[in-house]
């Protein structure tokens, strides 16, 4: 039974995805500023979610892999009281690897924000990764549908286009594409398309 990615779904972009993160929350856990935490948020979701985009279209075992940990945290963690950091920081390091650390001070030197320093960014990762992962398994992998899709398309065209490039769509606002284009280009070097 393979996991089937739901194309047609996946219509959202970062603001989507912005909107499930529950920045007061975390801006109280972390003691900060509302505005600084979302400053911060805003950050880190493209960083994220271009990371994971970079690793799945890395080969076919890190797509499954990443396909696999999105079953893993479906119908997980979606507010801050439920955040296993823990989990977050592993999440963090699986997708950044060796330049965490390079990544964290890319992400906070490019806030608009001069009240967002990577110490802020290193907190804020492992709150907001397993959230997204959990956002991600529901976009991707569906939920219950109620509603009765045609099901006489077969589509489980994974492997043309992939999860990497379902991930590298959300990244459609300017800003979510510079920061995952800095990362993926040189970073994270995932390279070419």
């Amino acid at each position: 039974m393979g996991v089937r990615l739901m194309k047609e779904d996946v219509m959202a972009d970062l603001s989507a995805l912005l909107d499930q993160i529950p920045v007061g929350d975390i801006a109280k856990q972390l003691g900060i500023d509302e505005s600084v935490a979302e400053a911060a948020v805003k950050q880190v979701l493209p960083g994220l979610v271009g990371g994971l985009a970079a690793n799945a279209k890395r080969d076919a075992k890190s797509e499954t892999m990443l396909r696999n940990t999105l079953e893993h945290h479906k119908g997980k963690a979606r507010s801050v009281k439920e955040v296993d950091t823990t989990d977050g920081a592993k999440i963090v390091r699986n997708v950044f690897g060796e330049n965490e650390d390079k990544v964290v001070s890319k992400l906070a030197g490019a806030s608009t924000s001069s009240d967002v320093t990577g110490d802020i960014i290193k907190q804020v990762l492992p709150i907001v990764a397993p959230i997204v992962l959990s956002w991600l398994a529901s976009q991707f992998l569906g939920g219950k549908t109620e509603s009765a899709a045609p099901a006489a398309q077969p589509e489980p065209e994974a492997s043309s286009g992939g999860i990497g490039d379902l991930l590298g769509g959300l990244l459609s606002s300017p800003q979510g594409q510079q920061i995952a284009g800095d990362l993926l280009g040189g970073l994270l070097g995932a390279g070419k398309k």
